[in-house]
């Protein structure tokens, strides 16, 4: 967190895809948020969004200065933008939401009314989502396969829209991992959390922008990125298949010796070859990714770069 003096509330959003939901964000926002208290912040940080959002968040901090920009040099994702926004951020509450409005400005009202009952962080659960089947799906199947690989028991209803102490926010920060996640990181932290039902309206305008591709890369990434389970599972699966393999191996000594009939053929080879291989290049693989992640962490190159700000100190 800067230097100066803390504010009752900071409002964290990346901006990507919606330019035109910007000016009754705003609008919403300044409503929702003078019924907490008069001191607080909105924090846009842009992600270099090809609709050039960045001259609407210049043209709102310069009538607003409650309201802080960031931009960044180049795209670094949705998640990086985040951090960005609540390492500059000071509310000694901070609400993290997207930029689209289906997370609706004045649920921030209930989400801090429920936080002042002694929790640390509280998540929107979202109640009726505005998204397609197929989102929903893979929401839920991501979130399955994450709790087998992490041991965990995670709710594909909970999203990045919520509110979290100072304590929690700068324990966040402190986690510098490359391949990072904003939800996942701060349940691993332990707090005391609860959740809430939060309405969902439709996005603003236009579509998400994390395709089927991102959304596995993601997933893909979070994983080998805070477990060690896949390469436990291969492991396993080597096991399994070796121990197969001496039976089959066994039981045709046995018929060999007893009936004089060893079956011969090349369709078995073949295929005990191309499955003892794809094994191997599954493995070779997934330890990859891992030496990858290492590789990255060790560049220790910086989440974000910015290139431009507003209502910030230099």
């Amino acid at each position: 967190m800067p230097e100066g003096l803390k504010m009752e509330i900071s409002v964290v959003i990346p901006v990507y895809g919606c330019r035109a939901a910007l000016p009754e964000l705003h609008r919403r926002l300044t409503e929702s948020l003078s019924q907490i208290s008069a001191d607080y912040e909105i924090i846009l940080v842009d992600d270099h969004d090809p609709q050039n959002s960045w001259e609407d968040i210049k043209k709102i901090c310069e009538k607003d200065p409650k309201v802080k920009g960031i931009r960044f040099s180049r795209n670094f994702g949705q998640i990086r933008a985040i951090t960005a926004g609540l390492d500059a951020s000071r509310g000694n509450w901070v609400v993290v939401m997207d930029c689209d409005l289906q997370d609706r400005p004045e649920s921030i009202i209930k989400l801090y009314e429920k936080a002042q009952e002694g929790y640390d962080v509280v998540f929107a659960r979202r109640v009726n989502r505005q998204d397609s089947f197929l989102t929903k799906f893979l929401s839920r199947s991501f979130y399955k396969v994450y709790d087998y690989f992490t041991d965990g028991v995670f709710d594909s209803s909970i999203c990045n829209f919520s509110i979290s102490s100072r304590l929690v926010i700068d324990s966040y920060c402190r986690m510098r991992e490359q391949n990072r996640a904003f939800t996942m990181f701060i349940r691993w932290l332990g707090f005391n959390e609860t959740a809430i039902d939060i309405e969902e309206d439709a996005r603003f305008e236009g579509k998400s922008s994390y395709d089927f591709r991102k959304k596995m890369k993601m997933a893909f990434e979070i994983i080998t990125a805070q477990s060690n389970k896949p390469l436990l599972f291969v492991m396993k699966l080597g096991f399994l298949t070796a121990f197969l393999s001496l039976v089959y191996i066994v039981y045709l000594l046995v018929r060999s010796a007893l009936v004089h009939d060893f079956p011969s053929g090349w369709a078995t080879i073949v295929a005990s070859i191309y499955l003892i291989g794809g094994i191997l290049l599954t493995a070779i693989g997934i330890v990859g990714v891992y030496v990858g992640n290492i590789f990255n962490e060790t560049k220790n190159r910086p989440l974000y770069v910015i290139h431009e700000k507003r209502n910030l100190e230099e």
